[in-house]
This record gives C-alpha cells, sequence and structure tokens, in this order.
C-alpha cells in the first residue's frame, strides 16, 4: 500500500477497507508516516466524513495499537461511564463508588480538564495525596479489592489517539464527529469493559453547543459501541448552565460528598441516580432501569456509597479524613460575593463563560502544561428560573490572587441574564435517550428491526 493512494482514495469519496485504516493508524503510530500525510488524510477524513464500517475500522484500529485490559479473572460485570465535558460535571466521583458499593466492577479511565471544561483528574487531585498515577498492574489489583479504580490514560492505553490527538489538535480536525467519537471509544474499550453509559453533554457549556450535533455523536458512539460487542447507551444531557452548584476542583468535590451523603443539589443528585440506574442495568446488576435508580438510591442512604468513595480515596493514597471532613482539601485564602445589579428572574446563564471564569481565577487550563490550583473556584447561588433581589448574591467567588480577579468578575457578571418578566424554566435535565439495540427495550421503545432506539425522557 502507498499512504498517497489511500489519501486519494478517501479525498475523493472512497471507502477504505479495514486493511488500509490498520495501515494508517498502525505506520503513524511507529512514526512510520510523517505528519505532513497523516495530516492530509485527517483532513479527508472530517470533509468527506465516514461510513459505520470505516469507523468501526478506526476505532478498532486505535484500539489495538497498545494493550487491551483483559479483567476476566475479575469476577463480576465491569461498566464505566464516559461523559463529553462541561461545567461542574462532577458525577464520575459519584457514579463509581456507587456503582462499585453495589456490586459492579468500574475500570474508569479519566481525563483532565482543558479550555472550559473541568477534568475528573483533576478534581480527585484536589484530595491530599490522591495518586491517579497507578501501573495497570496496580489499576487491576485494586479492581479485585475494592471494585472501582480511578486513574489517568497510561502510555499503553490506546498510544496511537493520543499521538493523532495531538495531531489534530493543530490541524483542525479536532471537530470531527468520526474522529471524536474514535477517540473516546477506542480508549473506553480499551478498559476490558462489558457496558458502557455515555453522557453527551449539549447546550452553551458544552462542546456539542447544537443539541443535533450531540444527538449525531451519540448516535455513533453507541453504534460503535454495539459494533464491538459492548452494551452501550447514550443520554443527551443538558449543559445551559453549570451541573450542581460549585465549579472548581476542591468545591466540586466537596459537592460531591454532600451527594454521598444523601445531599447536595437536586439536579446533580438526580443526574448521578439517572446515570448509575443504567450502569447498573446494562450491567445486568437489576433487570430495569428504575431498579437500578432505586439501588443507587440505597446505596446513598445507607452510606455504602460513602464508604467506598473513602476507600478508593485510601487505596489511592489519598486522605480518606477529609472526606469526612472537607475543611481539609485545599481553601481558596479569600472570597467576594457577586451581587445582582437588577431585581427579577434569571432568564440564562452563558455557561462557557462561568467554566472560562474559573479558568482565569487558576481553576483550569488555557494550555495542556498549565498548573491548576485545586481551591478557587465559584458556587453559584442563583441558577435559570430563580428569583433574585437587587444586591442578592449571584455566586461566591474563591481567589487566591488579584491578578485576574476583574476580568474573572466580568465574566460572571456578563454570563447572568435577569430580565423582569415572566419565571423561565430550565431545559430538561436528560433531553433524550440513544439506546443500543441490547437496551433499547428499557429506553422505553420498541426497537425491532433497527440498531438503536430513541426517547425522550421526562424531568
Amino acid at each position: 500500500m502507498r499512504v498517497v493512494d489511500i489519501i486519494r482514495k478517501k479525498r475523493d469519496g472512497g471507502e477504505l477497507s479495514k486493511a488500509e485504516i490498520e495501515f494508517m493508524v498502525a505506520g503513524y503510530t511507529r512514526d512510520e508516516i510523517p505528519d505532513y500525510q497523516v495530516s492530509s488524510w485527517l483532513m479527508a477524513l472530517l470533509v468527506k466524513g465516514m461510513s459505520g464500517a470505516e469507523l468501526a475500522a478506526l476505532t478498532e484500529a486505535m484500539l489495538n495499537s497498545g494493550e487491551v485490559l483483559d479483567l476476566s479473572e475479575i469476577p463480576g460485570r465491569k461498566v464505566d461511564k464516559h461523559s463529553t465535558g462541561g461545567v461542574g460535571d462532577k458525577t464520575s466521583l459519584v457514579l463509581a463508588p456507587v456503582a462499585a458499593a453495589g456490586g459492579l466492577k468500574v475500570p474508569m479511565i479519566s481525563g483532565r480538564g482543558l479550555g472550559h471544561t473541568g477534568g475528573t483528574l483533576d478534581k480527585l487531585e484536589s484530595i491530599p495525596g490522591f495518586n491517579v498515577n497507578l501501573s495497570l498492574d496496580e489499576f487491576r489489583s485494586m479492581l479485585h479489592e475494592c471494585g472501582c479504580s480511578l486513574i489517568g490514560q497510561t502510555k499503553e492505553i490506546a498510544p496511537a489517539d493520543k499521538k493523532l490527538y495531538a495531531l489534530r489538535d493543530v490541524t483542525g480536525t479536532v471537530e470531527s464527529p468520526n474522529l471524536i467519537c474514535a477517540s473516546i471509544m477506542s480508549k473506553k474499550l480499551a478498559e476490558g469493559i462489558d457496558a458502557l453509559v455515555l453522557d453527551v453533554k449539549t447546550g452553551s457549556g458544552a462542546f456539542m453547543k447544537k443539541e443535533e450535533d450531540a444527538v449525531h455523536l451519540a448516535k455513533l458512539m453507541v453504534e460503535t459501541g454495539e459494533r464491538m460487542g459492548k452494551r452501550t447507551l447514550a443520554l443527551i444531557t443538558d449543559m445551559d448552565q453549570p451541573l450542581g452548584n460549585c465549579v472548581g476542583n476542591a468545591l466540586e468535590v466537596i459537592e460531591c460528598v454532600q451527594v454521598l451523603k444523601g445531599g447536595g443539589p437536586e439536579d446533580l443528585r438526580q443526574l448521578c441516580l439517572e446515570l448509575c440506574g443504567w450502569m447498573f442495568y446494562l450491567g445486568e446488576r437489576t433487570a430495569t432501569v428504575e431498579e437500578g435508580r432505586a439501588l443507587a438510591t440505597r446505596i446513598i442512604e445507607d452510606g455504602s456509597g460513602l464508604e467506598k468513595f473513602k476507600e478508593i480515596v485510601r487505596l489511592q493514597g489519598g486522605d480518606p479524613a477529609a472526606v469526612d471532613d472537607v475543611s481539609r482539601l485545599p481553601q481558596a485564602q479569600h472570597t467576594m460575593e457577586l451581587r445582582s445589579k437588577h431585581t427579577g428572574f434569571v432568564a440564562a446563564i452563558a455557561c462557557e463563560q462561568v467554566g472560562t471564569a474559573t479558568v482565569v481565577l487558576g481553576g483550569g487550563r488555557e494550555r495542556k502544561e498549565d498548573d491548576v490550583d485545586p481551591a478557587v473556584g465559584l458556587v453559584l447561588h442563583k441558577k435559570v428560573g430563580d428569583a433574585v433581589a437587587e444586591g442578592e448574591s449571584l455566586a461566591t467567588i474563591h481567589y487566591n490572587s488579584d491578578a485576574r480577579l476583574d476580568e474573572a468578575i466580568a465574566l460572571l457578571e456578563g454570563a447572568y441574564r435577569i430580565t423582569n418578566t415572566a419565571r423561565y424554566m430550565p431545559q430538561p435535565l436528560v433531553r433524550r435517550v440513544i439506546a443500543g439495540a441490547t437496551s433499547a427495550a428499557a429506553a422505553g421503545e420498541n426497537s425491532e428491526g433497527t440498531t438503536r432506539a430513541e426517547t425522550s425522557w421526562p424531568y
């Protein structure tokens, strides 16, 4: 095979064979094909699109570029959750211990925050001593011992993805839904899972601003997972405002502990129960999603989810006392109140600006090499639909430096739209469910003769 022939074939709208795709991925991973040729190939894939067979072949080639974990010696169904990212999106810290306490094995390989979105690893590292850089042997050992481990991507997992993503980032090909799908699914399928629940965000704080784009990506990922023999389902969830009330790493850990103790914001708690219900169902722990939600509720109410979280923290080198006493988590030196200049109702919150304000304070990265201040962030007191009076606090800003405080304040002030007209209602928390063939019946839709089903989900 010749690289230039493969590029021309795709450029002209042809369908690449599995062998051609494997040739490109393997050659680039081994440094046998130069960046400029792979850049051209990626652009052809973005412009011309990919068939289902091509996408499956690309995902499989990226998956097999490194180690695919074999967890068959560990008893129990292995189920993970992946989110496409948003502002205040902290559900993994609740889902992982609750699912493990309920009998599932949860091999969760997560990422860091970049841009306006937060990352699970950064939140976990705000817990003193918590180590997300376990070896794969240590990862397996934890799954044996407590049923869950939360780590970052190792060099053995999907190395082709890491290399291709770095190239996509500088060649204008990040936005391709097919390439996003292959990137996410190659890493998740390498975990050795049996089932996967996808949380695909849409709205002003998501990467997929338009719901139809989020649905398209969700369908691609569900179909790819099903083609690879994994039970796969996606929820399209709202990111037109931050999830929960806290944005910032240590603050979000505190909010997750509140949920595990039976409290916390209603939207965060309900989304965690919904996602966990699907994890229990796809993992064959319960016969229905409703039973899965009920099981998750009981695990939180009896405290076993909180105890499992403390066990995970302890086994990964963290301080479990910080879960019981959250004052042991990093705290900002200063706070200030952002007060409303108007009386009325919160009509909208520009969610991405809230995330960017947190980054400006030091709570996120503008570049991958940036350090993160775990203590800074925001606590929102008003969300969409809430009444507010002039002078009332919209949010509390937690900060350590005055250097960019004014910029963060301006972003946060601009994020709130307050009107004096009728009360606005927020979007439904879960907008749609995209189910694979193996889970379509539970999604409430007769899917005979289809590979997936869609349904609305009321909240």
